[in-house]
């Protein structure tokens, strides 16, 4: 189980870095402290949203523990590094550190010298140093119709939430977990200061569109993450995240089923090859 203490101490190893914007800049803090959502702060989602998403986030710091018992999931040394990418053999890469502004190029690197890469295995996943350069890897995951996948006490957190929905299909195992929060510019300007659609908010709408998701999921979710301040986070694990986003699953055979709909109660889970 990771103690508060534990948290709190990664922190200070792990500060706010901001990314390079066509507009300004963009931060996505590197999540790793332990916080609760802040009613009356909706962002863009609904008060309504906001007083029951407080609510469950109280419940989901009772059940946190019951999602971390495992342990942090063991990073793996693999067979080649390419920045915060191991690729594991032939089929199967990790993602295993924070993303910034080269990541794009490192894993395109990685896929020209394994095409074989079928999913990338989610295990700790901090955020990212440059959101921008984060969503082009996420398009790029998705065009090469890679599948992402968190194991048990794999954690995906802040900017890295993007490239989990970035998988043509999504695995979240249980004992795996999330975090999610608004983003803050150069400003101080976070989502709600900003028109709905204006260009500083349609970029991630219109990425979750990309990833498959409806105008209306889309919109939910992301009013979900603005929910929650910059300097905060909301801590949920895969059953949560299979209410917001579709989700795959497997068979008692191991055999791939279609896409779980967006709200469905059913967790994730897919057997590690």
């Amino acid at each position: 189980m990771r103690s508060l203490a534990t948290l709190l101490a990664l922190a200070t190893l792990l500060p706010v870095l901001p990314a390079q914007a066509a507009e300004g800049r963009i931060s996505y803090e590197l999540v790793e402290t332990d916080s609760g959502l802040v009613e009356g702060d909706p962002g863009l989602a609904d008060p309504s949203y906001v007083e029951q998403a407080a609510i469950e986030s109280d419940r989901a710091g009772l059940s946190q523990a019951a999602f971390w018992q495992s342990g942090p999931a063991a990073i793996p040394r693999g067979i080649a590094a390419y920045g915060p990418f191991r690729v594991i053999d032939a089929a199967h890469a990790a993602l295993v550190d924070a993303t910034d502004s080269r990541s794009p190029a490192q894993f395109a690197a990685l896929l020209r010298d394994y095409p074989g890469i079928v999913q990338l295995e989610m295990i700790e996943c901090p955020g990212t140093e440059d959101d921008l350069a984060n969503l082009r890897l996420g398009r790029l995951i998705r065009a090469r119709g890679i599948a992402t996948h968190v194991p048990t006490g794999g954690s995906v957190r802040s900017g890295a939430v993007e490239l989990f929905l970035a998988g043509v299909r999504r695995y979240a195992d249980p004992g795996s977990e999330f975090a999610v929060h608004a983003w803050l510019d150069d400003t101080g300007r976070s989502p709600r200061d900003y028109a709905a659609n204006s260009p500083e908010n349609r970029r991630y709408l219109d990425y979750y569109r990309q990833m498959g998701m409806s105008e209306a999921e889309a919109s939910a979710f992301y009013g979900m993450t603005n929910a929650v301040p910059f300097e905060s986070a909301r801590w949920f694990d895969g059953a949560e995240m299979a209410r917001w986003v579709s989700l795959d699953r497997r068979d008692a055979c191991g055999s791939i089923r279609t896409a779980m709909p967006a709200n469905s109660c059913v967790l994730a889970v897919a057997a590690r090859r």
